[in-house]
């Protein structure tokens, strides 16, 4: 069967929460798992294959600027010299796709603090990367 342009998901349609709280000024959100791999040159060949050595979870929560949430959650933690970890839940849930997709990522630790970062005449914006190293899929596309 073809592919349908109405069943593409659309972002418009993206919700997150983090450690439960819901993050209604969301612009959007990016994970992905890096795979690792290791060079295995092959006797007799000129190929070099490879082997997996594991993995690594990289994202960024981008959102509005509406108030100080990452401030307030990453301050203090941060000049106690601890570093929390977050759940993250994302979830797309297009109405006219074929169904929803929801990740959790369990374990997100935030990579930096914006304190400042404003410009005249610009919407205020907010890029908060993260790595993590578990997740589970709850609910994927085409499969509900």
């Amino acid at each position: 069967m073809a592919m349908q342009g109405e069943k593409v998901i659309n972002g418009t349609f993206g919700e997150v929460w983090l450690d439960g709280e819901y993050i209604a000024e969301v612009k959007g959100l990016q994970a992905k798992v890096s795979i690792e791999k290791e060079d295995i040159p092959v006797a007799g060949k000129y190929a070099t294959d490879s082997k997996f050595m594991g993995y690594k979870g990289t994202g960024t929560l981008r959102m509005y600027k509406t108030n100080s949430r990452m401030i307030a959650k990453l301050s203090e933690l941060i000049k106690a010299g601890t570093i929390t970890r977050f759940q993250i839940i994302s979830q797309v849930k297009d109405p006219s796709a074929a169904g929803a997709e929801r990740i959790i990522i369990k374990d997100a630790s935030f990579d930096d603090m914006t304190l400042i970062d404003w410009e005249l005449r610009k919407n205020g914006e907010l890029e908060c990367p993260f790595t993590f190293t578990d997740w589970e899929t709850t609910d994927l596309v085409g499969s509900n």
